[in-house]
């Protein structure tokens, strides 16, 4: 996932043009492809060994339009990029006309990203409900359709937010790292954020080669943390799967450090040192097997925080 290319004004949304060129060397010097956003519908249900990078771009920034598209349109790489309605046309965005012109080509893929792009899960339900059918209606208007992808702003939702998203797009996609697989909720995808903190080429290397960690299912579904803080947080994987080695790392009290682990027949349990103080709770887990790292995250959100 990036944002904004070539503007150093931003480091924590942006990657320099050259640094991007770089990574997607990695991936092609890897021996991988990028994955064209249109066929996901076609192949997520299906069991395959083969990896395969999906590129999404959030915001629709111009310097996106400037910077990236060339590149991207010279080398035919597929991407997915997000757009929230509101922002169009308005300073340092890109405008309908240039949505169009990108749109055209058979390797690009819209995605929605709300209207106002605003923490969302601080929203009455009826204008949550208000924001997502103005997106809706908006692009209908500007594109003759809505975008059967979704982007959560800021990576957050409640599962009543969820719910809705369901019911107009076919996939949804967080903020929260991991890779991708079919046993993945289509509403709650995965994405390594990129920027010029965590965009340096070591790591990259290192996330390219992550492999898909699988679970069956992670509680509590609710990502909204209230009076619950710290969360009960379960992970339930499949039967025979190989968890004894898991390292977790979570976000709460003072800062990340190793999680309290337990594990009975499949099931982790983490213990979590103490109560979430961010807006955003993060715990990343990871195992080493014959094949490599595995790896996934999970996000909580305190929706009465201000973010850091």
């Amino acid at each position: 996932m990036y944002h904004r290319f070539n503007e150093t004004k931003y480091p924590s949304t942006n990657i320099q043009m050259d640094i991007f060129k770089e990574h997607i060397n990695i991936i092609k010097e890897g021996g991988y492809e990028f994955l064209n956003p249109n066929s996901l519908s076609e192949i997520f249900f299906v069991e395959k060994k083969e990896k395969k990078f999906l590129l999404t771009i959030d915001d629709g920034y111009v310097s996106f339009y400037k910077n990236a598209w060339p590149y991207l349109l010279e080398n035919e790489i597929p991407f997915l990029i997000f757009i929230s309605t509101e922002a169009v046309g308005k300073n340092g965005y890109m405008n309908w006309d240039q949505i169009k012109e990108i749109e055209k080509y058979d390797f690009v893929s819209i995605g929605n990203h709300s209207h106002s792009h605003d923490y969302l899960v601080n929203f009455d339900f009826n204008d949550f409900k208000n924001d997502i059918k103005k997106s809706i209606n908006i692009f209908k208007n500007n594109l003759g359709y809505n975008p059967i992808f979704f982007s959560y702003p800021f990576g957050e939702w409640s599962s009543d937010q969820k719910k809705i998203i369901s019911e107009n797009f076919d996939f949804a996609f967080g903020q929260h790292s991991g890779v991708i697989d079919l046993n993945k909720d289509q509403y709650e995808l995965p994405r390594f954020p990129i920027n010029e903190k965590y965009g340096n080429l070591e790591r990259f290397k290192f996330i390219v080669n992550l492999l898909p960690f699988q679970y069956k299912k992670v509680f509590p579904e609710e990502k909204i943390i209230d009076e619950d803080n710290p969360p009960e947080m379960k992970v339930e994987f499949f039967k025979d799967q190989e968890i004894n080695n898991i390292n977790c790392f979570s976000n709460e009290g003072t800062g990340w450090d190793n999680s309290k682990l337990q594990i009975e027949n499949n099931v982790l349990k983490i213990n979590f040192r103490d109560k979430f103080k961010q807006r955003r709770g993060r715990i990343n887990c990871s195992i080493k097997d014959k094949d490599g790292w595995r790896w996934f995250g999970v996000q909580f959100i305190l929706k009465n925080i201000k973010e850091n």
